[in-house]
């Protein structure tokens, strides 16, 4: 299918694209696109591993401020504007060098859908977790990371129902809104974040309130709207309800299953491991929304449940009912390490099946020798 997306931000289109445009001279030709979309997502990777090493459990901020190096922070805002930049030529590049092909699409898009819960759990480590004085609950945490990748969904059901990929406007608002989170973190500490900025609300109160109005009165609603033209337009891939709504069914039962056991857990297991329990949130709805985009492009149907939920249905139900007691913690950690290895193993194959498929390279632009 050919790809169509649409980019109405004024953000986007007055600003941010005429500087794409001048940084895509400098990229070499003969470097492959998905060299360009790997090496941005290696970096957000590599941003957060660092800052976890300094701050495992979201408490460096409050407690302790000066304990993550002013240089991380520095760090965390060159890598998070490289990783935009490259997120944002790689598809030039791909038109400059006549290779664009539906497995870039697929890796652009799969890598953002990780991405997305990733830029979200550093930047919770700048504004740290709430010590009884300033930052943020675990609780609002995984709401906030929720709505993001809800966002993220969103973009991906439209497309799947009308063709289209509409852009949200929150991408560009939320890459320039964390690069200079942490410009002004580096620059001025973490001290900022902790001082009530307006009639007593904080930065973080205001970026949540934000966020929150952007994504349920701005995106959900064009997203509505969007497929509610197409339908009237008679352009819609699916005649009926059922089909348009498929899409939604495994990330919402993904939603309410991890709710459950962030709200039944009996040894408060998000507050216990905030940082393990929401990588896991982000991988499994990852991989979740891959198989989405994958339907989407191949125009196939996605199935109702996704191989995904019974496993975690089972820990689900073995946690909340007391069966792993003590166990818990343990648990998640090994479930959390198999279902990052198998979305990898998912990722590595669908890679290169669709690369012998289109008898093309991932990393290379030299054409592969017909056998």
């Amino acid at each position: 299918s050919q790809y169509s997306a649409v980019d109405t931000n004024p953000l986007s289109v007055y600003i941010m694209q005429p500087i794409w445009n001048k940084i895509i001279k400098i990229v070499p030709l003969w470097i492959a696109p998905n060299v360009l979309t790997f090496s941005g997502f290696v970096m957000i990777l590599f941003n957060y591993f660092l800052i976890s090493f300094y701050d495992w459990d979201y408490t460096a901020s409050g407690t302790s401020p000066g304990l993550v190096p002013t240089w991380v922070w520095l760090f965390s805002a060159f890598t998070t504007f490289c990783a935009y930049a490259l997120d944002s030529i790689d598809g030039k590049h791909a038109r400059r060098t006549q290779s664009s092909t539906p497995l870039g699409e697929l890796f652009d898009h799969g890598l953002d859908s990780w991405a997305t819960s990733i830029f979200v759990l550093s930047f919770f480590s700048v504004c740290s977790r709430d010590n009884g004085k300033t930052g943020v609950s675990v609780y609002t945490m995984y709401i906030y990371l929720s709505i993001v990748l809800f966002n993220f969904m969103c973009s991906h059901w439209e497309k799947y129902n009308t063709g289209v990929l509409f852009l949200p406007w929150g991408y560009d608002i939320s890459q320039v809104v964390l690069i200079a989170a942490y410009l002004l973190t580096g620059t001025v500490g973490v001290e900022v974040w902790q001082k009530p900025l307006l009639f007593g609300y904080y930065i973080t109160d205001l970026l949540v309130i934000l966020l929150v109005g952007f994504s349920l009165f701005l995106s959900f609603p064009q997203t509505l709207y969007n497929i509610h033209r197409a339908h009237l337009k008679k352009t819609l891939k699916n005649d009926s309800l059922y089909e348009g709504l498929l899409p939604l069914v495994s990330p919402l039962l993904l939603f309410i299953l991890l709710t459950v056991w962030v709200v039944f857990s009996p040894s408060n297991i998000l507050a216990k491991q905030p940082r393990v329990f929401l990588w896991m949130v982000g991988v499994a709805f990852s991989n979740v929304i891959c198989k989405v985009i994958i339907c989407q492009m191949s125009s196939t149907r996605p199935e109702l449940f996704h191989w995904f939920l019974f496993p975690l249905a089972l820990v689900v139900y073995a946690a909340i009912s007391g069966l792993l007691g003590c166990m818990e913690e343990v648990v998640l950690g090994v479930f959390t390490a198999l279902v990052t290895a198998a979305h990898v193993h998912y990722g590595v194959c669908v890679g290169r099946q669709l690369s012998e498929h289109l008898n093309i390279y991932i990393f290379s632009l030299k054409k592969r020798v017909q056998e």
